[in-house]
């Protein structure tokens, strides 16, 4: 990366961090050469300003973007737009192909014009991580996660083969091979530095770590204090090739954490708390900065959970400062000791480091010590349930949903066991937002050891799972001792990636989808992920809530809505003694002394020391060596784009727009998730008619949005 910067505010400096020397551009120099107060301004308005003071060129970036972000403090908002150009850029399968195929494409054109096909590749930083693919066939066995790797092989043969050879012939392309975990964890505990540097013109460059990604909770590693979020595929393909993002400078609301969370709350509660604040507050377009004193009594797990659900209270980003418990996960991860070093050093000496000397376009506050356990749903992240009223409301949602007052009830052909309205058919830890979290983790595998002990099982109905976001977490859980307790309750592996948070939980059984469909069973599913949009999740389900990965295991033991945890048992133990939920949750404590015994720094090296090679099955993946990728003509899914036939040597430049009209109009709480809902392909559709035409069967097609 280059920079070429005019340096209006002569902010160029050098900074020494274990014996090395680096050039950075220097808030406080630009301070004292007429950007006034920006020592005020929040942190991650400083990041933006570094980053237009190092691309300052005079085109793109001007003096005035600069001035204007200074100018911020006077207002606290701004209607200025800057030019603001990410350090990496961070993709998933689903669409990051789209971007590699383009790569591809411009290398095709370029060779049409007897050129260099090579000088094609990203200029910034890019990374792949396949994850979105892998569903859910297979569970509750101790095979699950071979087989569901088997069928995700099989399906995805062909887009494996295209980006592995993408990552073999271009530059700065790396890609994360399947079954290492979701884009949003190997972000957060791997690809991260907070602190980023490369060489220019014989010069070591620190400046921060930023970034965007083709994913919406691309925001989860702001628990990290490194900027990004989720932006569209042209958008991440622009800065790839060295585009600046044009934005309008936000404003920053300051969000106050106070006090310290109460035994038996976990950080799913305190995020959905802060969801339903925040959405209530209204942040869209805006950045959420955390200040206070109470971040010291957060970890940076607690943190990322709260920073990945940046899209569900509508804000651009969540955004941490940097702190020491920031410097401590960075150890507590296996990040190097240069790293940690300049990551404080560089912190400390640009403003990045956590101070109450900030000023915000407005404020809101929390004491943790009000939070309590809770849950969300029916149907949307926003709507958090207290667990106290948890049946009562879903009671509610039940009848205003089917207008039936009593739930109906049906036998499940070849089971022994009938289903009724608000039975749980799928109980799924799953998602990038709570796997992430060693806390709720280990409390969940306490919590089923508890249950185990007591002779409690899953009711038989629930389709249970668990999909952590990376290798780590089955390490610490074996370490532990919990992984054998989760299998006996039917939470064994199925897989690495986002699963049923996105839709893909995969079918149910025949029997048990076809009683449902007959009779318009009020289904429930209960996962520990960020999203419960009706008809995401799978389709014979109708109510979706978001819950923390113990309260997933505590669903799937009653495996009904209607169920009260406060008054009623989860069940009898050996001894025919009612068992409550108080009876078999751990206590703070107890998580915290285990987590400390079953997690080191020696896990995540391990795990990630090798990360490029993936399981058997990417590595026995041929793929031609060539420059120029071999597009089949008989693909129904890697297309050679039509964007750059006939491409001139000269561009046309800008053509009128005429007779344009609004494809959708849409509403406040509509995303892409309504548009095109992820998870299979009905045969009857228009989609599914091309695949049958193309002889591609229906096991071997799902939704890729």
């Amino acid at each position: 990366m280059k920079f070429k910067s005019k340096d209006s505010f002569q902010s160029l400096d050098k900074l020494e961090v274990s014996g090395k020397n680096y050039h950075f551009f220097s808030l406080s120099k630009a301070e004292k050469n007429g950007l006034k107060n920006i020592k005020r301004l929040p942190k991650s308005l400083k990041v933006l300003l570094e980053n237009l003071l190092r691309f300052e060129d005079g085109i793109t970036v001007d003096k005035k973007q600069i001035e204007a972000v200074a100018d911020w403090i006077k207002t606290k908002s701004s209607k200025k737009e800057i030019a603001y150009r990410p350090a990496r850029i961070l993709l998933q399968d689903y669409t990051g192909i789209p971007a590699v195929a383009d790569l591809a494409a411009m290398r095709d054109a370029v060779k049409s014009k007897n050129k260099d096909p090579k000088k094609i590749n990203p200029l910034s930083t890019v990374d792949l991580v396949i994850d979105h693919s892998v569903m859910v066939d297979n569970y509750a066995k101790k095979d699950s996660f071979e087989k569901n790797v088997q069928r995700e092989f099989d399906r995805n043969g062909e887009r494996y083969s295209f980006l592995k050879w993408g990552q073999n012939a271009f530059n700065n392309f790396r890609v994360v091979p399947p079954g290492t975990g979701i884009c949003h964890q190997v972000n957060l505990e791997y690809l991260s530095k907070v602190v980023w540097s490369s060489e220019d013109d014989g010069k070591t460059y620190a400046y921060p770590d930023t970034l965007v990604g083709t994913d919406s909770h691309t925001t989860m590693v702001n628990g990290l204090s490194v900027l990004g979020w989720g932006v569209g595929g042209i958008e991440a393909e622009a800065a790839m090739l060295g585009q600046p993002i044009s934005m309008l400078i936000p404003e920053v609301v300051g969000f106050e954490i106070k006090g310290k969370l109460t035994e038996g709350t976990t950080a799913s509660d305190l995020v959905l708390t802060i969801v339903q604040m925040l959405r209530k507050k209204g942040v869209v377009g805006k950045f959420v900065e955390f200040y206070g004193k109470g971040l010291k009594n957060l970890s940076l797990a607690d943190r990322a959970t709260i920073a990945n659900m940046a899209p569900e209270y509508g804000a651009t980003c969540g955004f941490f400062p940097v702190d020491e418990e920031t410097i401590k996960y960075l150890k507590f991860s296996g990040r190097d000791s240069k790293t940690i070093s300049l990551v404080e050093k560089y912190s400390k000496e640009l403003g990045l480091w956590s101070s109450e000397e900030i000023e915000f376009t407005d404020s809101i506050s929390l004491e943790l010590n009000s939070v309590v356990p809770s849950i969300s749903g029916p149907k949307r992240p926003q709507d958090k349930v207290l667990l106290t009223e948890a049946a009562k409301n879903f009671d509610k949602a039940f009848k205003e949903n089917t207008k039936r007052k009593v739930p109906l009830e049906a036998k499940v052909k070849k089971k022994d066991f009938k289903i009724k309205d608000g039975d749980i058919v799928i109980g799924a830890i799953t998602s990038c937002t709570n796997t992430s979290n060693p806390n709720v983790m280990i409390g969940a595998g306490l919590l089923a050891k508890n249950a185990v002990e007591k002779g409690l099982e899953v009711k038989p109905w629930v389709k249970t799972s668990l999909a952590p976001g990376s290798q780590v977490v089955t390490d610490y859980l074996e370490k532990a001792g919990l992984n054998k307790y989760l299998d006996q309750l039917g939470f064994n592996l199925v897989g690495y990636g986002c699963t049923t948070c996105i839709g893909n939980s995969g079918p149910l059984d025949k029997e048990i989808s076809d009683t449902i469909q007959k009779e318009n069973l009020y289904a429930v599913s209960v996962l520990s992920g960020n999203r419960n949009f009706e008809g995401r999740i799978n389709p014979d389900v109708k109510a979706n809530y978001l819950a923390s990965p113990p309260l997933v295991v505590a669903y799937a033991l009653v495996g009904n809505m209607h169920h009260d945890f406060y008054k009623s048992p989860l069940g009898k133990d050996q001894k025919g003694q009612d068992v409550f939920l108080k009876d078999i949750w751990p206590t703070n404590k107890e998580i915290e002394d285990l987590i400390l015994k079953s997690i080191n720094a020696d896990m995540f090296i391990k795990r990630y020391s090798n990360v490029s090679e993936g399981p058997k099955e990417w590595s026995s993946i041929k793929t031609d060596e060539s420059s120029i990728y071999n597009w089949q003509e008989s693909s129904t899914y890697v297309k050679r784009p039509p964007f750059f036939d006939n491409l001139t040597d000269k561009p046309e430049g800008f053509k009128k727009i005429k007779d344009a009209r609004p494809l959708l109009i849409l509403g406040d709480t509509v995303t892409t998730d309504h548009i095109s809902p992820a998870g299979s392909i009905k045969k009857d559709s228009p989609t599914g008619n091309y695949f049958m035409k193309h002889q591609v069967q229906q096991n071997e097609v799902r939704c890729l949005f």
